[in-house]
């Protein structure tokens, strides 16, 4: 027997029962009953046929037209914990972490200093195939003070090198989902929000290899990515992005190649971390930045109820105007 949706619980604390929201999904009474006649099929035995079918029936799609499979089985996996459906149990034991194996690529190299301009054939390089994105993860958890995570939703990732030396890696994933001075910066409701959050790209990782102190750098790498990643992105994913955004934790970061780079500090974090429904705090408290790639990004995230504006001071060179 199902449990009650009126009985939904998170940490104790009810849950409002109507709607139901995962993933970035809000899920109608109908939506859920749905969900239940998929998993009800006979025909549906495993998760994975589940979440193919709910993303089909429900069209939970990427703007590209892709099935957002990953997010429909997360989302079943926390409808599930939270009483309001019953999954079929998985048909494969879920694989164990491997412990981290580091290699010559990423052990530490000699210093390296100077300035922007001493550095002849600085680019950046879009992380594509095996062995770059091993290099990429590898880097990330060995000099990253977070560690190694996997990008949030849509992604991109790049390396950059001077010549054959690799001094940063980049990271961009899914934005926040709700963000309050992101939200006011911009001037978007909830339900456009909703609807166009995908065209807002966080900046979830930015690594200065630290064997590498070469002033005005990180802006430097910032601008040139700005300048990049709306045709990159629009390439391997079919939309074009208007807005980034970025975080920088309080005491540990100052924020200034942010600001040298003319991105744009609209606030900070309330220290509740993205899936803290209980208002229980406990995360560190970090600096919100934004970053417009189009002028029209307001009225573009606004579906044209606010207008364009201008905000030529704050576009990268190349940006769209």
């Amino acid at each position: 027997m199902r449990v009650s949706r009126a009985t939904i619980r998170v940490r104790g604390k009810p849950v409002e029962p109507t709607p139901l929201r995962y993933c970035g999904r809000t899920f109608t009474t109908e939506e859920v009953e749905v969900i239940r006649r998929i998993i009800d099929d006979p025909w549906h035995t495993t998760r994975a046929s589940i979440a193919r079918a709910v993303c089909e029936t429900l069209n939970w799609v990427k703007p590209n037209g892709e099935l957002k499979l990953a997010s429909c089985q997360l989302a079943l996996q926390r409808m599930e914990a939270h009483g309001v459906i019953w999954l079929p149990l998985p048909t494969q034991a879920p694989p164990r972490p491997k412990p981290s194996a580091f290699t010559a690529a990423s052990e530490p190299q000699p210093l390296i200093r100077g300035f922007r301009r001493d550095l002849q054939d600085l680019k950046l390089v879009q992380v594509v195939g095996r062995e770059p994105n091993r290099l990429w993860r590898e880097l990330m958890e060995r000099h990253h003070y977070l560690g190694y995570r996997g990008l949030t939703g849509a992604g991109m990732r790049y390396l950059a090198y001077d010549g054959e030396r690799v001094l940063a890696a980049l990271g961009f994933g899914a934005a926040a989902w709700k963000l309050a001075p992101r939200d006011r910066f911009i001037g978007w409701t909830a339900a456009e929000r909703e609807a166009h959050l995908h065209l807002v790209v966080n900046l979830q990782r930015l690594l200065i290899l630290p064997w590498v102190e070469v002033k005005n750098l990180a802006s430097a790498l910032l601008a040139m990515a700005a300048r990049r990643l709306a045709g990159d992105w629009s390439a391997r994913h079919g939309y074009r992005p208007v807005l980034l955004e970025s975080f920088t934790e309080r005491g540990r970061f100052a924020g200034t190649c942010y600001a040298a780079a003319n991105w744009i500090r609209v606030g900070q974090t309330q220290g509740r971390g993205k899936l803290d429904r209980c208002h229980q705090g406990g995360q560190p408290i970090k600096d919100i930045w934004v970053y417009p790639l189009d002028r029209r990004f307001r009225s573009l995230l606004t579906a044209g109820r606010l207008p364009t504006g201008t905000a030529g001071s704050v576009l990268a060179p190349g940006g769209r105007r």
